[in-house]
């Protein structure tokens, strides 16, 4: 069963999206580490299957270890709330 809008949206914002407006169903969110998408849709349909992969694409990106770096605190602050 797909998952709601309303729920990709609650997943951006945990990660730390800000959501910047937008138009009609249209809401734009940004990261402060430059990172944009936009997810349309009212809060109460189905999300689509690619808005559920454009967002589950964008917490691990931001949550990514490089190699061969150390795990910062805020890598281990991703992983904790994100899960």
């Amino acid at each position: 069963m797909p998952r709601k809008v309303r729920q990709l949206i609650a997943d951006l914002e945990k990660a730390g999206f800000e959501h910047r407006g937008g138009k009609g169903s249209h809401r734009n969110f940004t990261h402060p580490k430059g990172l944009r998408v936009t997810v349309s849709g009212h809060t109460g349909d189905d999300a689509k299957h690619y808005q559920e992969r454009n967002v589950h694409r964008l917490r691990e990106e931001l949550c990514a270890v490089p190699p061969l770096a150390k795990v910062s605190p805020l890598v281990s602050y991703c992983r904790k709330r994100l899960k």
